[in-house]
């Protein structure tokens, strides 16, 4: 074999190798949360039933002179904990998902959050609290929720 045929077959071998390295690489570890394998609504459809005390949440929203809307979220019995987003469930603590008229717009993990911009025509928007795990946090089976109407901002 020639100077060319061993530089062919290095070549070769090297891709071979390397490309085999590069999908062990980029294979999911073992035990890592994989979001594209479920489908995150599911996991959020789920409910977790409160323990006592019972977590409550009300909802300030006014205008941001720059734009858009500053949201307070007021809880009692209720802890942000975004350092612990996605692990187990642990009563009285998780983090808030926001909707604008029945569309999920984001996340809160902590009792403020701005909306950078409010459509014209959007009627209502509502917080609901959630577990670590993702779970709506519930009483007596009802989603733990508050709702503001948008009309006062638009």
């Amino acid at each position: 074999m020639g100077q060319n045929g061993r530089l062919l077959a290095m070549l070769l071998i090297g891709l071979f190798f390397g490309t085999g390295l590069g999908f062990l690489l980029a294979a999911p570890m073992p035990g890592a949360h994989d979001h594209e394998s479920h489908d995150h609504a599911v996991v959020h459809d789920r409910m977790t039933e409160a323990v006592d005390p019972v977590p409550s949440l009300a909802l300030s929203l006014t205008r941001d002179a720059d734009g858009g809307a500053n949201l307070h979220l007021r809880t009692e019995n209720f802890r942000f904990a975004p350092e612990a987003a996605g692990g187990p469930h642990r009563p009285g603590e998780g983090h808030a998902h926001i909707y604008v008229d029945g569309e999920k717009i984001a996340r809160a993990y902590g009792p403020w959050f701005h909306i950078a911009e409010v459509a014209d025509h959007a009627q209502s928007l509502t917080v609901t609290l959630h577990a670590n795990d993702h779970s709506a946090l519930a009483k007596a089976g009802q989603p733990i929720a508050a709702t503001a109407d948008l009309g006062d901002l638009n």
